[in-house]
This record gives C-alpha cells, sequence and structure tokens, in this order.
C-alpha cells in the first residue's frame, strides 16, 4: 500500500488539480476545468492512506453511491490510471457540450436551493448563503468558507458536524 506521502506526490504531479486541505488532516483535489458542477477528484485523502476517487462517469470500477472508488490498495500505475481517466472524463461531457450542465426540473440551477441554517450537536450555528455566484458559509457575520456549488458547500457542512435546521 503506498503512503499518505506516496499518495499526495501522486496526485501533486497533476497539473490540472487543486489541493485543499479539509479537516481531520484529510486533503481534497479539485479538477477546476471540469466540465461538470462535480469538480472533486480525490476526495479525503487520510493520513492513514486512505481516500477515494471519483470514477461516477467511468466504466469499470467498483464504485460507492456517490462514484467513488476506494483507493486504499492501489498501486502507484493504478492510481495515476484513474486519476487521468477521472479529469479526462470529467473534462468533456457525454453530451459532447463544455463548461456547466444545463438546467434541467432535475438539474436546479445552483441557486434554486436558499441556503439556510445549519447547526451542529453543540448547538453552534453556521448560515448558508448564495451569492454573486457561490456559496458562502457564514459564522455570524464572519465568511468562514466559499464553495462554487451546492455540493460542495453540503459536503464540507457535513464533514464539520453539521446538519440543515427544518424550517
Amino acid at each position: 500500500m503506498l503512503t499518505f506521502e506516496q499518495k499526495l506526490e501522486v496526485f501533486q504531479s497533476f497539473p490540472e488539480l487543486e489541493q485543499r486541505n479539509v479537516s481531520l488532516g484529510r486533503v481534497n483535489f479539485h479538477y477546476e476545468g471540469s466540465a461538470y458542477d462535480k469538480k472533486t477528484v480525490v476526495y479525503h485523502l487520510h493520513p492513514n492512506g486512505n481516500g477515494y476517487v471519483y470514477a461516477g462517469l467511468l466504466d469499470g470500477y467498483e464504485t460507492d453511491d456517490k462514484g467513488f472508488v476506494n483507493i486504499r490498495d492501489l498501486t502507484e500505475p493504478e492510481l495515476r490510471r484513474l486519476v487521468r481517466e477521472s479529469i479526462n472524463v470529467m473534462s468533456i461531457r457525454q453530451d459532447g457540450e463544455t463548461g456547466s450542465r444545463p438546467v434541467t426540473a432535475e438539474t436546479p440551477a445552483r441557486s434554486a436551493s436558499p441556503g439556510g441554517v445549519w447547526t451542529n450537536a453543540k448547538g453552534e450555528q453556521l448560515t448558508l448563503k448564495y451569492e454573486d455566484d457561490l456559496w458562502y458559509i457564514y459564522s455570524g457575520l464572519s465568511l468562514e468558507m466559499a464553495f462554487e456549488t451546492r455540493e460542495e458547500a453540503g459536503e464540507y457542512l457535513a464533514e464539520e458536524g453539521f446538519s440543515p435546521v427544518k424550517g
């Protein structure tokens, strides 16, 4: 099994990917050139060597319900191939289009959801708002984080132990 550092080196060798450190020492890598709203290629690379690579648009990989493959036991060539395939398939939409996907009844506009208040077990609250084509997370009046998609903001909030307050 490759170590955390070895996997990190593999991911850092792809100039298309942007490293984003998340909680508990984990690391994500995003592909900003994605033709889809989905931009996360590497999800939760953990210091113990575990992590996931997005393969939801690829054939031949066993994925979880979110389209990710567990990379714990992959060799370096297997890992490189998977990351390259993921980037390549995210570069051009299957319908040949590039850029963000069209808005349909199944895929509402990113601003369709109002965001709202999220709380954790300690009773702390964060507010999710869509403004100026970005999703912002506020703690009171202070900006905590900003994300390009609602999905990324929701993933971050869930990772931090927050859930939406039912209104």
